[in-house]
């Protein structure tokens, strides 16, 4: 009973915030924003995301080092990364979202002009690291052209290596990222991806079921933490999309209601 009066009190908040607020379009409803709400917290708040960051740049630092010891020219090794929340830290987008009842891709151009992310922990560390040694550094992003040089101007703020601006590979046609992926296999060995969701590393995953997702990752166990290195991203990605089947025209009200029927419990009925 304790847990079900907290909840309605918040729906309760959230309404009378929402009703105050003047001029913001709101285009989700209060179930499916609580879903984003725990989501963000664990994001902004947990020190388990923070360690969880730190781990996963402990272990590309490692695979770094690996790598150098038996390149003969470290100029020609390559890593990958992502930027968006393996680089780059968005969760205020995702906490305004909350705040003012929005849904992506509102707010998202303001964002990213204001240049204000902050780092993940352990990646700036990380990417010095590699750039001092000399290995090349692609950041490839589905980010958008128009957002080239906020992006830029939010990395070199945090002191991330850029090493030129061909090495900052936004989205153009396609959301997938082999076609760049490939281009700088043409001229380098690519000894890392880094990421947060799945098609950051091979296109295998492309709209792809919940339950082939699953089977793929166990095919490709051998790849995390070897070649493939994951950041954690409770917000959004792939794994949610694949949930309602990647139909985006769906209303937030029935997305939520294909989320709690995937939801895995066991028989134990206590208010019966």
């Amino acid at each position: 009973m304790r847990r079900v009066s907290y909840s309605l009190i918040l729906i309760v908040i959230l309404i009378l915030v929402s009703s105050c607020r003047v001029g913001i379009k709101t285009t989700t409803d209060i179930n499916y924003q609580q879903q984003l709400l725990a989501a963000t917290l664990f994001q902004q708040c947990a020190a388990e995301m923070k360690a969880l960051s730190y781990q996963a740049y402990n272990i590309a630092g490692m695979r770094l080092e690996e790598a150098l010891k038996e390149a003969n020219d470290p100029h020609h090794l390559a890593v990958i990364l992502d930027l968006d929340e393996t680089v780059l830290d968005n969760s205020p987008h995702s906490g305004q979202s909350i705040i003012d009842r929005f849904s992506f891709p509102i707010g998202w151009d303001e964002w990213c002009y204001k240049a204000e992310a902050k780092a993940l922990p352990g990646a700036v560390d990380f990417l010095k690291k590699a750039d001092k040694a000399g290995v090349q550094i692609f950041y490839i992003t589905n980010r958008e052209e128009k957002h080239r040089e906020a992006t830029k101007e939010n990395l070199l703020k945090l002191e991330v290596p850029v090493q030129s601006d061909n090495h900052l590979m936004f989205k153009t046609v396609t959301s997938s990222k082999r076609e760049r992926q490939m281009k700088v296999s043409e001229n380098y060995e690519i000894i890392m991806l880094i990421g947060d969701n799945l098609t950051d590393f091979t296109p295998l995953y492309d709209k792809q079921s919940v339950e082939q997702r699953d089977k793929l990752t166990d095919s490709l166990k051998i790849e995390f933490g070897n070649r493939f290195i994951v950041l954690p991203n409770t917000m959004y990605g792939d794994w949610m999309s694949a949930i309602h089947n990647f139909n985006f025209s769906l209303s937030d009200s029935l997305k939520t209601v294909i989320f709690n029927d995937r939801i895995k419990g066991f028989n134990f009925h206590p208010n019966e």
